[in-house]
């Protein structure tokens, strides 16, 4: 068979896929579109057949036969598997991966480095040393040097960015394992990376084809595609990047939106301006302590004390709170709350921005919280008064809840009991998962409108791209992409086995 080349002038999409058996593995293998390149991990299959996993391939394979040692699934013997990576460079597979303490100099040499992918594996940490064991990879002559690496801080990303950029135009691939590498696989022109890897959870922080098609467009992506995204930790539930990325495709701008993940406030920000991020949304636990790495600040954000917005403007950093505005937009809708009865259940970062939003509308608030000097604290801010839980039937006109009550894991739960409810006007729960809390249910069953947390979370991301693009994006655009992928997790969450 006539050996299927990759091109090196751009990066690719690599999908990972594994089976129980050969047939399994081939089926998995047919089964993927999208994808410029298949890895095909023979190390899980019990009846291995390497002529049966190539023959009648489409698309570029690379063969991965992992050790136990180097986090794979293979328990033979090393001289069993070298007979199987042999056998597969004879079979004609597009690319074959050797691990670098395998001991396959002889093998390269021999080759001459055609088709070889050399790999290194650290599923601890970033070695300190980066560049030392990279070099001594790509003087054996493999033709593409992989290094993946768990990333324990944004500053073990930006080492990896750093070596990328001292390797300009050899053949490689970087990755940082983890939740905080995930930059290094959805930004692969960044790090200057052949390709980038994409599965069900094969290796720590892979991120699913479909996702990576759909979600991040990888495929329309370049190094000179700008960079926004969300910060926190951890941010893997986050529904911005869908959001976002749904609003820069209807715009047609050649932009990202990626979910960040740091050690901390000063972790993060050498992070994303080493990768020349434009925009960051900031979220939990973020909100405050990224207040000392920013210039200028919306006299929302300091009057609350924390942004939720970042802007670049040079070397400096803006900042702007869009969660006040995004807060009170569907609330507006509804005819605003001049002169509302407004109780605000919780005394939290969330609670702070909620009670000053609508102390600024014209409501009258009153902040309960368990801790009652914690209501006190933020009550004082919005010239309301406080206290305790629940609050008395009839005492409020608007009730919003800002505490996490009725999210994962206390769904089901409700933070006031129901008869807290009777008499209220409309209840706001800022939980947007489930969309319909228990609260919510509650409180219909009172009758009282609802507002749901999904309304603040898109009325607040089109403020955000609002000041970052210039362009206005249609809040049901949001709304919609949200409603989309929290249906599909939740559909997912409901297949997978306990």
């Amino acid at each position: 068979m006539k050996t299927l080349r990759l091109p090196m002038s751009q990066a690719r999409l690599c999908a990972t896929v594994t089976a129980e058996t050969t047939a399994g593995l081939r089926a998995a293998r047919d089964a993927v579109r999208g994808a410029d390149l298949v890895e095909l991990r023979l190390d899980g299959v019990r009846d291995l057949d390497v002529a049966g996993a190539l023959a009648g391939r489409s698309v570029p394979t690379l063969i991965t036969c992992r050790p136990a040692w180097e986090g794979g699934r293979f328990a033979g013997s090393e001289e069993e598997r070298r007979r199987i990576l042999q056998r597969a460079f004879e079979l004609g597979a597009d690319w074959v991966d050797l691990e670098w303490r395998g001991g396959f100099d002889r093998l390269i040499a021999n080759r001459r480095g055609r088709n070889v992918v050399l790999s290194m594996h650290d599923f601890e940490a970033t070695p300190a040393d980066l560049k030392s064991p990279y070099r001594a990879m790509r003087a054996t002559g493999a033709e593409v040097v992989k290094i993946a690496a768990h990333s324990r801080s944004g500053a073990d990303v930006v080492r990896l960015h750093r070596l990328a950029r001292g390797t300009r135009g050899e053949p490689a691939v970087l990755v940082g394992m983890g939740p905080i590498g995930v930059p290094t696989r959805l930004l692969p022109a960044r790090f200057g990376s052949a390709w980038t890897y994409a599965g069900d959870g094969v290796a720590p922080g892979q991120i699913p084809l479909s996702d990576m098609i759909e979600r991040y467009r990888c495929h329309r992506t370049s190094a000179s595609t700008a960079v926004y995204g969300v910060a926190g930790s951890p941010i893997a539930h986050s529904l911005s990047p869908v959001m976002h990325n749904a609003g820069f495709a209807d715009a047609g701008l050649d932009a990202i939106y990626v979910p960040f993940e740091a050690a901390g406030p000063g972790d993060l920000m050498e992070l994303v301006q080493a990768l020349d991020v434009q925009g960051l949304s900031v979220t939990a636990p973020f909100k405050e302590s990224i207040l000392d790495h920013v210039g200028d600040v919306d006299p929302v954000g300091r009057r609350t004390g924390a942004v939720n917005t970042l802007r670049a403007d040079g070397d400096r950093w803006q900042g702007l709170n869009t969660d006040v505005a995004g807060f009170l937009a569907p609330l507006e809708a509804r005819g605003g709350v001049e002169g509302l009865r407004c109780c605000v259940l919780g005394a939290g970062g969330a609670a702070r921005s909620v009670a000053l939003g609508l102390a600024g509308a014209g409501g009258a608030v009153t902040v309960r919280a368990r801790r009652p000097a914690r209501a006190a604290e933020v009550a004082a801010l919005a010239g309301g008064a406080a206290g305790g839980l629940p609050p008395p039937p009839g005492s409020w006109d608007l009730l919003v809840n800002t505490t996490p009550v009725g999210t994962a894991p206390h769904v089901g739960d409700t933070p006031v009991p129901a008869e807290a409810l009777a008499g209220g006007s409309t209840v706001y729960d800022l939980v947007y998962n489930p969309a319909r809390t228990r609260l919510m249910r509650d409180a219909e069953a009172a009758g009282c409108r609802t507002l749901g947390g999904l309304d603040m979370l898109a009325a607040q991301a089109v403020r955000q791209f609002e000041w970052w693009c210039g362009a206005r994006p249609s809040t049901d655009l949001f709304l919609n992409a949200a409603r989309a992928a929290l249906a599909s997790r939740n559909r997912t969450a409901q297949d997978t086995p306990a």
